[in-house]
């Protein structure tokens, strides 16, 4: 498989996260994967969004679970853009996704909406929590899923087969060549986040991952050339 470039939130850096218009130009840059994050409206769409509640990036306060899609439509989510929801995204851009699930609710959810529309070949599913990967491989055939981990050991590669997931997406700053190596006697794909660096980039390469995660598009043209 070739190395992955993987737009973080679409590619934050320049634009506003996990809007449309950061996922456009996600694709217009030529990555590879867009990154995603989904959260559940009161009234329960999976709208588009990383944090559990709209203060960081829009104009409004409060949780995300407290607010039904369209209060959450009337906020500005940076540089006039509106809150997306998952299916809108799916439409915008023909590039793959990786859609991040915070809980089982949203796999449940997710489950529905890849089922009807025949997603499983296009959309990963990942997450920090395994049972919400575990979900939705039971729920979605033929998906593929990823564990994600922050803070993690050796541990995470059992955590990952453990829950049917067949990539890890680890935290730069923490990999190890042990990890690395123990991943992959587990046959477990590697992706590295976040790589916004030139230093972070031969990191990656020097490891040998399938990938990196970023919010910059330029590290597209860069990898290409990174011993």
């Amino acid at each position: 498989m070739n190395f992955l470039i993987i737009g973080h939130r679409g590619v934050m850096g320049v634009e506003p996260e996990n809007t449309l218009r950061s996922f456009t130009a996600a694709q217009e840059a030529g990555l590879d994967v867009i990154e995603l994050d989904l959260h559940l409206s009161k009234d329960g769409v999976l709208v588009v969004m990383h944090d559990t509640d709209v203060d960081r990036t829009t104009d409004g306060t409060g949780p995300i679970a407290d607010k039904t899609l369209a209060e959450l439509r009337a906020l500005d989510a940076g540089r006039g853009e509106r809150i997306p929801v998952f299916e809108e995204v799916v439409d915008a851009v023909r590039t793959p996704l990786q859609a991040e699930i915070k809980d089982v609710r949203a796999a449940r959810t997710l489950a529905e909406v890849m089922n009807g529309r025949d997603l499983a070949g296009r959309v990963e599913v990942s997450s920090f929590h395994d049972e919400a990967i575990a979900e939705i491989a039971r729920l979605v055939p033929g998906v593929r899923t990823a564990l994600i981990a922050g803070r993690y050991g050796t541990d995470v590669v059992e955590r990952a087969v453990g829950a049917g997931a067949s990539t890890v997406c680890l935290d730069i700053r923490r990999l190890t060549l042990e990890i690395v190596e123990h991943a992959r006697k587990a046959d477990l794909r590697i992706i590295g986040w976040v790589v916004n660096t030139q230093d972070h980039l031969r990191l990656v390469r020097a490891l040998g991952l399938d990938g990196a995660t970023t919010d910059y598009p330029e590290i597209k043209r860069t990898g290409r050339f990174t011993a």
